[in-house]
């Protein structure tokens, strides 16, 4: 089993991609590599948001289930 990786490493990661990326678009020389390297940018660029929507999602559900808590209690 694969050990949990933290997301700010993640999202450093993906980081590190897109500077490769912005590193290929410099370079590409035609229609077609430019046009893959576009592609890369959108599916990079959507991992990073997904991860960070993600984060959100999980602050989000441990403020419900905080609540939660808190109306058992009180009943």
């Amino acid at each position: 089993m694969k050990k949990h990786i933290p997301l700010d490493s993640t999202i450093k990661e993906l980081d590190d991609i897109m500077s490769r990326v912005n590193g290929l678009e410099a370079s590409s020389t035609d229609d077609y590599q430019k046009a893959t390297v576009s592609v890369l940018k959108t599916l990079v660029q959507g991992e990073i948001t997904l991860f960070k929507e993600f984060e959100h999602l999980k602050k989000a559900i441990d403020l419900v289930t905080l609540e939660m808590f808190k109306i058992k209690n009180n009943n």
